[in-house]
């Protein structure tokens, strides 16, 4: 099983990531060893969709880093 999820900071910047292990993967982020998210504070989870395989979780990533996948985002998640 994947998670694609968005995390969001106290400033409301979003990251966008893809996992196989949503909770180790939460740790790492929380504890600074992801550089994108290390000058983030306060990370918090936004939104998680699950997938079955890999290219359909990667698939969905890429759509929410996208211009289409940020508004989709923007509706779900309010300003």
């Amino acid at each position: 099983m994947f998670s694609v999820y968005v995390l969001i900071d106290n400033k409301g910047r979003l990251y966008k990531g893809m996992t196989s292990n949503l909770k180790a993967r939460l740790v790492r982020h929380k504890n600074k060893h992801t550089q994108t998210t290390a000058k983030m504070e306060n990370l918090s989870i936004a939104y998680v969709e699950k997938f079955d395989n890999f290219d359909d979780a990667r698939k969905r990533e890429l759509y929410l880093k996208s211009a289409a996948g940020r508004r989709f985002l923007k509706t779900k998640l309010g300003p």
